[in-house]
């Protein structure tokens, strides 16, 4: 179905409007067609905002990951060189080479082995800011709690990682659909210097082997056939990045979905058991990553729409995990629903490696903060999101608390 933008009411995508509440603007576009033809921001292609369709689409390996930038981009080369290495935009083969070679560090079994850290580690950063009564929960919990526990996994000293926080931003911003010359050109320069950074890291553990993700990946980089150096640098970064921006949205998000909605944040503090199936339903309702973008490479039907060969898809999870057709109340936080089957960490081949970690960490700081604090409120009511509309990432949430 093609239909004109006139259809859909005037809202800019990247607006305040938008980034507070985007979840109208999708219903709209479901109501005119699940699969919908048309222009958002500068970009052409099919907007898929519904559930089945989402998935039928993420099952379909016809459809391809693709690279944020034109492979015929001069100006910003290395930035595109270091994206088109990363594993989340590789295709087929190239793509289960390397998930398989990263995946060993993000199985169930070693993300337990990280549990009793991680759990150390919220409770360091709970002692930091209790006295105070008050804290921003992305930069002083979730953030430092996510970058200490990517760093210790990837094999990064733990005074590196003040660095993580400007890299994290300035590569988000450049595959995000809001990016602009000055955010890719900013990127472009953040990647210089986090290439340099991580060359030298690798020559340390190249000299120096420790069990870390990064001393066992210079192993299969040895090898020959299995990694080359600069998938090897690729990964670090895709790593580093990933670690991050997933987690302290999904952190962030749901602290803030308890806090506008006090009877669910009752029923998980009397009900401490509910953690797993609330952490679920936190990331339906506000996905941490709302938009996924592929190619079809050829001719595609999606439901009675046929796709063509070369067409972009952009596929809203964000509204898909809201989809009334698969969810019932889709619109109401409810912790304990359950069958619980959301799309916030995709779905098929490119499933999201560190979804048990994420998972993990949301757990452990959600159900530390909820527990070990009375009268946690919002000190702010004018909460302010980054300018990103792939991800749903606040820029901060001040919080009080006994």
């Amino acid at each position: 179905m093609t239909t004109n933008l006139h259809d859909i009411p005037p809202l800019y995508v990247a607006s305040q409007e938008f980034l507070q509440n985007p979840y109208p603007f999708y219903e709209t576009l479901r109501s005119i067609h699940p699969v919908y033809k048309g222009s958002l921001l500068k970009y052409h292609g099919w907007f898929i905002t519904g559930y089945e369709e989402v998935v039928a689409v993420l099952k379909d390996t016809r459809f391809q990951s693709r690279f944020p930038l034109p492979e015929a981009s001069k100006k910003y080369e290395q930035l595109k060189n270091i994206q088109s290495g990363m594993m989340l935009f590789k295709n087929q083969q190239d793509h289960k080479r390397l998930r398989l070679l990263v995946s060993q560090a993000f199985t169930r079994k070693t993300v337990e082995r990280c549990r009793p850290f991680i759990q150390e580690t919220v409770n360091d950063l709970l002692k930091q800011v209790y006295d105070n009564k008050k804290m921003d929960v992305v930069s002083d919990f979730a953030f430092p709690l996510a970058s200490l526990v990517i760093a210790k996994i990837l094999g990064v000293p733990e005074e590196d990682r003040y660095q993580f926080k400007e890299w994290t931003a300035a590569f988000i911003q450049t595959i995000d659909f809001t990016r602009s010359r000055k955010t890719l050109a900013n990127g472009t320069e953040i990647t210089r210097k986090v290439l340099i950074y991580f060359k030298e890291l690798i020559e340390k553990r190249r000299e120096e082997p420790q069990d870390d993700l990064i001393s066992r990946l210079i192993q299969e980089e040895q090898q020959g056939d299995k990694l080359s150096y600069d998938e090897l640098l690729a990964a670090c970064i895709l790593l580093m990045i990933a670690g991050h921006e997933t987690t302290v949205n999904l952190i962030s998000n749901s602290i803030l979905s308890l806090l506008q909605n006090p009877e669910q944040l009752k029923k998980l503090r009397s009900q401490p058991h509910l953690i797993e199936t609330a952490v679920e339903e936190f990331l339906r309702f506000e996905s941490p990553a709302q938009l996924i973008a592929r190619t079809a490479s050829e001719n595609i039907a999606v439901g009675e729409t046929t796709i063509q060969k070369g067409e972009q898809v952009y596929l809203l999870l964000g509204a898909a995990n809201r989809d009334s057709k698969k969810f019932m109340n889709a619109h109401m936080l409810d912790i304990t629903r359950s069958p619980n089957p959301h799309l916030a960490f995709g779905y098929g081949v490119h499933f999201c490696l560190g979804s048990s970690l994420a998972r993990t960490e949301a757990q452990i700081a959600i159900q530390a903060l909820v527990q070990n604090t009375t009268n946690l409120q919002l000190s702010s009511s004018n909460l302010h999101y980054r300018q990103l509309i792939g991800f749903r990432s606040l820029a901060e949430l001040p919080v009080t608390f006994d």
